[in-house]
């Protein structure tokens, strides 16, 4: 599965930590406001007739009242930037420098650009530009627009494109990680419904095979041996309550799902083999299981799936296979686990391969899931031959 690239994304709703990072800025752009207005060439706000010690308490007023905005900007760019981009043209009427401001008003542009639609973006990249044709023209009496971009404050033009860029950039890595994020999702349930799907047909096929089997076999021995009838339905009670309990045992997993209590209802595994055995012992087919190597316990997945191919096999016997006899094999090696499920009947498997069973297919799927090998086919000497090689 494709994982989404990890990059730093800022999130379409910001934590409380960018919040207070943009009051913090605020005392600094304050300083560096009145830094500008206080510059050595002189040029500085027009504070009318105060003089003496009441014209810098006034700039250190303004430079604080110009910077204010600043603080929400993490919340609402956009207004913020409507603000600080009006402050400019103040500035410029008063007298005061405007670089200041435009270069905060171009952070905003990226913080807009990475936070806000591609439509908000171009407008306030847009907006600061204009803003700053408007101021420099005015700067400028009778140029015409082109000989403002001759002018050297034009670094402001290249910075704004640079914000816009950058931010358009992430944004765009930030929808793609997304995209692929939703996708991953997505997968996981699919797969999560493709796993519900197999177990429901793995237990109701086993079962179904079984009760068709007995249900037959009572219909033709009801006259002639009620006692054999009786049997087969008590085989047929007694599977249909399995079931029935399997049933309820997997919706009440659906249902709690996402609850954090632990599963009490053990799944099925290798352990249950001889009473599956058994179980088509029963309707006709004398099931013999070999155990070879070691027996020792294996991973969950391993053990599940193990016994679900070995369960849809004999299902296949049963229902398809017209066999007398059925070999079960499992051999425990030292990295991983062979099964070999062979039968003396008619050699087909078209419970599996054909028509609308997912028999073979789901073993093979199984097996392909745990990477293992899985093998399915007639036999030369007949019967039915099925492998498989689950690594451990």
């Amino acid at each position: 599965m494709t994982q989404a690239p990890k990059f730093p994304a800022l999130p379409r709703r910001l934590p409380d930590a960018l919040t207070s990072l943009s009051w913090c800025a605020v005392p600094a752009f304050a300083i560096v406001l009145l830094s500008a207005t206080i510059a050595a060439d002189g040029r500085s706000l027009h504070l009318g007739r105060h003089e003496g010690f009441a014209a810098p308490l006034l700039m250190v007023a303004a430079a604080v009242v110009l910077a204010l905005p600043i603080g929400w900007a993490s919340r609402r760019p956009v207004p913020v930037l409507g603000v600080v981009l009006a402050e400019a043209i103040g500035a410029w009427v008063y007298g005061g420098r405007t670089w200041p401001l435009l270069l905060a008003a171009t952070v905003l542009v990226f913080y807009v650009t990475v936070t806000q639609s591609q439509r908000t973006a171009a407008a306030a990249g847009g907006s600061v530009l204009i803003t700053w044709g408007i101021l420099n023209m005015a700067d400028t009496p009778g140029a015409d627009l082109l000989n403002v971009f001759k002018h050297p404050p034009a670094y402001q033009v290249v910075i704004t494109f640079i914000a816009w860029i950058l931010g358009s950039w992430i944004r765009l890595r930030q929808d793609h990680a997304e995209t692929l994020r939703t996708q991953a999702a997505t997968q996981a349930v699919q797969a999560e419904r493709l796993r519900i799907a197999r177990e429901l047909h793995d237990m109701v096929a086993h079962s179904v095979g079984i009760v068709a089997i007995h249900a037959g076999a009572a219909a033709r021995a009801i006259e002639i041996e009620p006692a054999g009838a009786r049997e087969s339905l008590t085989v047929i009670e007694n599977t249909s309550r399995e079931t029935l309990a399997g049933l309820r045992r997997m919706l009440i997993a659906l249902r709690e799902a996402d609850s954090e209590q632990p599963e009490t209802t053990p799944t099925p595994g290798l352990a249950d083999i001889e009473k599956l055995a058994a179980t088509a012992s029963d309707a006709g087919v004398e099931v013999a299981v070999q155990w070879r190597g070691e027996q020792r316990r294996l991973p969950v997945e391993i053990d599940l799936s193990a016994y679900r191919i070995i369960q849809e096999s004999l299902t296949n016997v049963l229902r398809h296979a017209s066999a007398a006899t059925c070999r079960i094999q499992l051999d425990y090696a030292a990295d991983g686990l062979d099964i070999e499920v062979v039968d003396d009947g008619r050699g087909n498997a078209s419970g599996g391969s054909a028509g609308p069973g997912f028999g073979i297919a789901g073993m093979r799927e199984r097996v392909s899931l745990l990477h293992g090998q899985f093998s399915a086919g007639p036999r030369p000497e007949g019967g039915f031959r099925v492998a498989a090689r689950l690594p451990v």
